[in-house]
């Protein structure tokens, strides 16, 4: 059994009396500890996939399976167990607490899991050992989005989801980001979910779908996935 699978799933959506198909029958294989790209225009059914993988939503037909676990039989507060101790989120914008320091932010992540990462330790491992005490309006955006890259990860998580984690930086500062999410990867064999409409980051990827109208239209398994360093957009 692969550590993640979809079999055929379906998110359908009802307004008045419209339903909106977001997922249609999706079905996926992902291996632990891959680096997985999944990419699509706006609207193609991302975001739907990946809150359904976090278990901020639910299955509307299907069997959604991770690590041997049935999520989509889940109750709510078996869904909230599941967010709390196997899921690390990072968003686009960074949702740091505001009146709290880069290492108070992750803290608070540590605080309800139930096997944490030390959190200098990770702070040190993202590059920001020496902006442990700021506050967030005091780091650029590239600092910021590594506190939220760290809180994520002290959790511990089994399954790192990141919805277009670069969206709101330039070039470089996202470059720096998605090679971090690559190697972190790798250092503690996590998988990492990375949504984005960007093409040109698929050569990253272990794995790759690519999704429209909420169809999976495309599959690509990379041997030798490629360097973040060596891919231009």
């Amino acid at each position: 059994m692969s550590y993640i699978e979809l079999r055929d799933v379906h998110k359908i959506y009802r307004v008045g009396e419209m339903e909106i198909h977001a997922l249609d029958g999706v079905s996926l294989n992902i291996e632990k500890g891959e680096v997985v790209i999944i990419a699509g225009a706006s609207g193609a059914g991302k975001s739907t996939l990946l809150n359904l993988l976090g278990g901020m939503d639910t299955v509307t037909r299907g069997d959604l399976i991770v690590d041997g676990k049935h999520v989509s039989q889940f109750n709510e507060n078996e869904l909230t167990d599941y967010r709390r101790f196997d899921i690390g989120f990072v968003f686009q914008f960074y949702n740091l607490v505001q009146n709290l320091t880069s290492i108070e932010n992750v803290e608070l992540a540590t605080e309800i899991c139930e096997n944490p990462l030390d959190s200098l330790e990770v702070l040190k491992r993202v590059g920001l050992e020496d902006r442990i005490e700021n506050f967030p309006s005091q780091l650029s955006g590239g600092e910021q989005q590594r506190v939220a890259i760290a809180r994520a990860l002290a959790k511990n998580p089994k399954l790192l989801l990141c919805d277009e984690p670069t969206g709101a930086l330039d070039y470089v500062t996202g470059k720096q980001i998605l090679k971090l999410l690559q190697e972190t990867s790798k250092l503690y064999h996590m998988t990492v979910l990375i949504i984005t409409h960007n093409l040109a980051l698929c050569p990253m990827g272990d794995r790759v779908f690519r999704m429209k109208s909420g169809k999976i239209v495309e599959e690509t398994y990379n041997e030798a996935p490629m360097d973040i360093d060596l891919i231009e957009w």
